[in-house]
């Protein structure tokens, strides 16, 4: 026993050696479950709505400008078919994904619950969300007080509100049949968010200039009580007015967008060019337009840009100054002074053209599958969602709090160096926190059945003739998969472009635009098979990744630094705690990446299993083919097509949600006075009634994925239609 004894004294003499590091362990346990203890009852409260419609009124009253007729307004269960009633998302988890703040910053809050429109009109109204930009109508819950729209909340940061989007402004979507509205939670919306932008800039405008709207507005949002005075609410009109007209005209793009498509990456693109932007860049750009003629010195000078340029030049360190939101809105104003063509040039020198746009993606399996993204180009694994959504949020106002800070140990999980002085502090808004819960929720959200209640029942004998049809000739793309297995994994088969024939705008863009590398030059990013120097200019594709792991590795913007690191461990462990998804090689028939071509293979598009499919129209990556029968049609003609031969559309209308149960789609928009020569009778803002889809313009070929089309006969397609129904 005295053995025993003098082997456990040891032990303890040991121990006591090491005290501190007991105490420290000690110490780190308890913040770390304190943070725990913080955020799970957070959660209970976000989780704490549970209004039984999930916020959907209970019709959409007034007269729909798209000749919608909705009486009531239901949600698909969305189950994986092994609970009662088939329903895994609740009322609380739809009004929690509705609801859930994500960083989005996008003008404040006050400003957007009183801004009109030219008419008089709240921008806010339901006869503006619904009938001009379609984003869905809501009552008022307990998490949603104002009655925003489906996609809009209030988003805190730094002790201030704004109005922000949530993953649900593009990804909610509605579908409306003989007086029934179906909303389906993670479906692609209809929304136009290219239009709302703009008008939310000219309202701005609107509301800035002398008169009754100016007045009335500056009245309207002191009696809400955040703003001490007339002074503070004009200083704000003035920074966010410049600030929504210069992303209008960075943004700007020869191809319009209309209803449910967005060139989400050429945005997400500008907004990182114009972070990472510094002085000896922004020289070179002016001294290009120079050069060419377009300006001169003298009209830079009396702009006022070459004194704020001098300002700026050096951020006291020896280094170049990163140049923060105060600084920027100096320096557009400053050039919002310049005529339009002088800036637009010099946009062009600066930035890149969104003119690739694409239909939302639809959400259900996101979480299970390899790679994400049209082009695949998001790897799924590890932080690599994170990564993702932490470049929408940047797209879509996300707050960059960026600066040259001191040494810090996030300065080294950013790839800045762990000896690096003054590393660049990405601290920002965007809520590292909510994006891992909410790629965790979408694990449990199922693709929508085919609502045999409202559509009818599908026709077995034309779904087993269309499966004969499917295995032969579209299952080696587009593979099928249990959809109710908890653990099934969804491979993204990747077919070159060149291959598949699909508009090349989208994934061309991807590799082939570039910009100045600012802030980030002479720093290093894995990207494709190796790590990449970032010079002077280069890839947009790798700026952005670079940029996203400099926010993801560093604690909140708003938080104390003790409690920002405990936050942003707890988060980052919890997210790879939750991801089961490991690294894997891409599948498919595409070039592959090389140290020559890092980008390789994202010029691609992605077949995926097509569970659901039925619920996201219009077709194809950008959105240019209306129905799954007009997909299933040749493109154009060729030599030797019989003369009865249908192809696609090459024009059709979209705005309307009223659905199309036999060629699954959306009706064409119903408008007085409409004809072939003119769709659109009365498409003027605010009163947007429809939008025409033209095959013709930049990034909307409806091209391509013809495999087969030509051998179909009509029977065959109407049977396929109706296997790719019951996916």
């Amino acid at each position: 026993m005295s053995a025993i004894g003098n082997f456990f004294r040891r032990c303890w003499r040991r121990l006591r050696g090491w005290h501190w590091l007991i105490q420290l362990a000690v110490v780190v346990g308890f913040l770390v479950g304190i943070t725990a203890l913080s955020f799970w009852i957070s959660n209970i409260y976000a989780f704490w709505d549970d209004a039984h419609d999930r916020g959907a009124p209970s019709a959409i009253a007034g007269n729909d400008p798209f000749g919608d007729t909705v009486k009531r307004i239901v949600y698909l269960g969305q189950g994986d078919g092994n609970t009662p009633d088939d329903q895994n998302w609740t009322p609380s988890d739809s009004l929690w994904f509705d609801n859930v703040t994500q960083g989005s910053d996008v003008i404040p809050y006050d400003f957007f619950l009183v801004l009109e429109q030219p008419d008089g009109s709240l921008l806010r109204s339901d006869a503006n969300m619904n009938g001009g930009y379609r984003y869905l109508p809501r009552h008022a819950t307990t998490n949603n007080p104002d009655a925003l729209p489906v996609g809009m909340v209030k988003d805190s940061y730094r002790g201030r509100d704004f109005m922000g989007l949530t993953c649900a402004a593009c990804h909610t979507g509605q579908i409306d049949y003989k007086g029934v509205g179906i909303r389906i939670d993670g479906a692609p919306a209809m929304s136009d968010m290219d239009g709302f932008l703009d008008d939310v800039s000219h309202d701005l405008v609107l509301a800035g200039k002398p008169g009754k709207v100016h007045d009335r507005f500056v009245k309207n949002v002191l009696a809400l009580g955040r703003y001490k005075s007339q002074k503070d609410v004009e200083d704000d009109l003035k920074i966010y007015t410049l600030r929504l007209i210069t992303y209008r005209i960075v943004n700007h793009s020869q191809t319009d967008y209309g209803y449910a498509r967005l060139d989400a990456f050429g945005r997400i693109y500008n907004q990182v060019l114009q972070y990472v932007l510094n002085v000896p860049d922004l020289r070179a750009a002016l001294d290009e337009t120079i050069a060419d003629g377009k300006i001169t010195q003298a009209e830079l000078d009396h702009a006022g840009i070459t004194k704020l340029l001098n300002k700026f030049e050096s951020d006291g360190h020896g280094g170049k100054k990163i140049l923060n939101g105060h600084d920027r809105d100096q320096l557009f104003e400053g050039l919002a002074i310049l005529h339009p063509k002088q800036f637009f040039y010099l946009r062009n020198r600066i930035f890149i053209q969104p003119n690739a746009p694409v239909s939302y993606p639809f959400l259900w399996d996101i979480s299970q599958h390899d790679y994400v993204q049209w082009n695949g180009i998001a790897v799924n694994s590890g932080l690599g969602p994170i990564g993702r959504n932490t470049g929408e949020v940047i797209g879509v106002f996300g707050t960059m709090d960026w600066s040259r800070g001191g040494w810090s140990i996030t300065g080294f999980f950013s790839g800045q160096g762990l000896f690096n002085p003054h590393p660049i502090d990405f601290s920002s808004s965007v809520n590292i926190h909510n994006l891992g819960l909410i790629e965790d929720k979408l694990k449990s959200l199922w693709s929508p059945r085919w609502p045999v209640q409202y559509f009818g029942a599908l026709d077995r004998r034309k779904v087993e003739a269309g499966k004969a049809i499917f295995d032969k000739t579209c299952a080696i793309c587009h593979a099928n998969i249990d959809r109710s297995d908890p653990n099934r994994r969804v491979v993204a088969f990747l077919s070159a472009q060149s291959k598949i024939g699909t508009d090349p705008q989208m994934v061309n863009n991807a590799v082939k635009y570039q910009g100045y590398s600012g802030i980030l030059r002479n720093t290093y990013v894995d990207i494709g098979p190796g790590s990449l120097l970032l010079d002077e200019k280069a890839p947009a594709a790798a700026i952005l990744t670079k940029a996203t792991r400099g926010v993801v590795a560093t604690p909140g913007g708003d938080k104390s630094l003790i409690r920002g690191f405990f936050e942003w461990l707890y988060d980052v462990i919890f997210s790879l705690r939750s991801n089961d998804i490991q690294g894997s090689m891409k599948t498919g028939n595409y070039a592959p990446d090389t140290t020559q071509a890092p980008l390789a293979s994202v010029v691609a598009y992605k077949g995926r299993s097509l569970n659901g499919i039925w619920a996201t129209a219009p077709y194809l990556h950008n959105g240019s083919v209306p129905t799954l029968y007009d997909l299933l049609l040749p493109a154009s003609p060729k030599p030797g097509d019989p003369p009865d031969t249908k192809y696609r559309p090459s024009t059709f209308t979209l705005g309307s949600r009223e659905f199309d149960p036999a060629k699954v789609g959306f009706m064409p928009t119903k408008i007085s006075g409409a004809s072939d020569a003119d769709p659109c009778p009365i498409a003027k803002r605010p009163a947007v009634t429809c939008f025409v889809f033209r095959t013709d313009k930049i990034g909307n070929s409806n091209a391509g994925h013809e495999y087969g089309t030509r051998a179909l006969t009509d029977q065959q397609r109407w049977d396929l239609i109706e296997y790719l129904k019951s996916l």
